[in-house]
């Protein structure tokens, strides 16, 4: 465990951020406090983005010694939050609360149902311009009634190649057809898509929830959201 968490933390502290706690096999870490950086959206979807490259390297070590693969998944999301020493007159520690901090767990419970290795939400997406990202849906998360828009992030503008934007483009379609209960066109565009090499799983997501689809009278006020039942 040590030898996972450690490399994936020095790639946090890299990107100014703040390790909160571990939990088990996972990291709780924010950006912007103690001391406020105005970058800390691009900081965090960068750390994000770079703690997949580092384990990726690891992998061999990995596999060789343990005989095991690990797959992280990471859900980031922006908005304000109480921050500082919080707890009981007996124990607190330095950590963030709020609804905002909750919707980034459970965009982190969500990125194996999509094959993302990162999920964001919208306000992070808006406050990291450099970047480019992917819409994947609207959802609407456990214990939450209003539907959220999530992104993955795919790298910096001036490393992501034309082919790729091509690509988020063409899913973009895609979603918009899917969204207008155009189902034979989202269908038939999906399948295109589908022969590529890129975000397979994310295509056969939307190829299988549309047969369901068809079937319910979604009405013309539809919002295009699916709906999660579990964290």
């Amino acid at each position: 465990m040590n030898g996972f968490l450690t490399p994936l933390t020095e790639v946090i502290f890299k990107h100014h951020g703040t390790v909160d706690k571990y939990m088990g096999d996972c990291i709780m870490a924010f950006w912007g406090a103690p001391l406020a950086n105005p970058e800390h959206a691009h900081a965090g979807v960068v750390a994000g983005l770079e703690m997949h490259r580092v384990l990726n390297e690891l992998q061999p070590k990995f596999k060789e010694k343990y005989k095991l693969e690990i797959k992280i998944g990471v859900g980031l999301n922006t908005g304000r939050m109480s921050v500082g020493n919080m707890g009981s007159q007996i124990r607190r520690a330095y950590t963030v609360m709020g609804d905002a901090v909750n919707l980034a767990s459970r965009l982190e419970g969500i990125t194996k149902e999509y094959g993302a290795d990162i999920i964001v939400g919208e306000e992070t997406m808006k406050a990291a311009p450099e970047l480019v990202f992917r819409e994947l849906d609207r959802v609407r998360v456990k214990g939450k009634e209003n539907a959220v828009t999530i992104y993955q992030p795919i790298g910096l503008r001036s490393e992501v190649s034309a082919d790729t934007i091509k690509l988020l483009e063409a899913f973009q379609e895609a979603l918009a057809t899917y969204r207008r209960q155009e189902w034979d066109k989202a269908e038939s565009l999906l399948k295109v898509l589908k022969e590529t090499s890129y975000g397979n799983k994310l295509y056969d997501l939307f190829l299988s929830r549309i047969p369901v689809l068809r079937e319910k009278d979604l009405g013309p006020n539809w919002d295009g959201a699916f709906t999660f039942e579990t964290k």
